[in-house]
């Protein structure tokens, strides 16, 4: 049997675009949630998961950051994939027909000009791809979708302009899960570490904990925190940072973090992807 990579959504979602254009050779398995994604390979239903954990218009995505340290699972790669909404109509249909669009409600918000000059009505639908769904089950040549030219192929929709939105550089960022993790050097672009970890309860412990980056000279990329388990004074952080633990000076650093950590849990090494940059 085909091996597998599960998504949250449909086919023919942002994810399933991240998917096919990361791991051709691997069947998409949609997913209602991502829980159920990350069920799914843990269980071997599927041999990775792609998620979405931030997008450089709206930030983090929601709930990622909660699920990945309990999940089971490690990081084994990251990937980049460029969002470019297309308007989706049943074929034949022109642009001067379409009365309203169907989407998500942040790929509505991204069109706006272009749904504003062709007097577009905005519909809020619950994700991308099942918004082409309902289009093409609808059979209305009034209404449109927003989504990507996948979900058009998918369901059976003409793609009636492309690249419509407002934000040119609108980029999702996915890291991919596995079940065991790869600690082996790999890519041409040097190596990614993400981990989470707690500070201690002591005066200034995050600006001790950050201060051995900085002195060895590593790269911090990413820096977040979040509450853990409903309570004020439990934060959680999440950071990405360039570099192997392998190497020297990345070593040193997060031996200074353990001083002043209560837990530090890495949850994968992996290649930077050359689109980060």
């Amino acid at each position: 049997m085909k091996k597998r990579i599960a998504f949250q959504g449909e086919l023919g979602a942002y994810s399933h675009q991240a998917c096919r254009e990361t791991y051709p050779e691997l069947d998409p398995l949609p997913c209602r949630t991502f829980e159920d994604a990350i069920a799914a390979v843990r269980d071997g239903e599927a041999e990775l998961a792609m998620l979405p954990v931030e997008n450089s218009t709206f930030g983090r995505v929601a709930d990622i950051h909660h699920l990945l340290p309990d999940s089971g699972l490690h990081i084994i790669a990251e990937a980049f994939v460029r969002v470019q909404i297309s308007l989706l109509a049943l074929p034949g249909v022109r642009l001067d027909q379409v009365e309203s669009a169907m989407s998500h409600t942040m790929l509505l918000g991204q069109c706006r000009a272009f749904l504003e000059r062709h007097g577009i009505h905005r519909v809020t639908g619950a994700d991308t791809a099942g918004s082409a769904r309902h289009v093409a089950e609808a059979g209305k040549p009034e209404m449109a979708a927003l989504a990507s030219a996948l979900a058009g192929e998918i369901y059976g929709l003409d793609v009636l302009a492309e690249g419509i939105e407002d934000e040119g550089n609108n980029t999702t960022r996915f890291l991919v899960m596995a079940r065991e993790p790869d600690f082996s050097r790999r890519g041409d672009d040097g190596m990614m570490t993400t981990f989470v970890f707690e500070v201690r309860n002591i005066p200034a412990a995050l600006y001790k904990a950050m201060g051995g980056f900085a002195t060895n000279g590593v790269n911090m990329t990413k820096l977040e925190s979040y509450m853990v388990g409903g309570s004020f004074t439990a934060t959680q952080f999440y950071a990405d940072i360039e570099g192997h633990p392998d190497d020297p000076e990345v070593a040193r650093a997060l031996d200074e973090l353990d001083y002043f950590t209560s837990d530090i849990t890495i949850l994968g090494v992996y290649p930077a992807d050359p689109r980060r940059h």
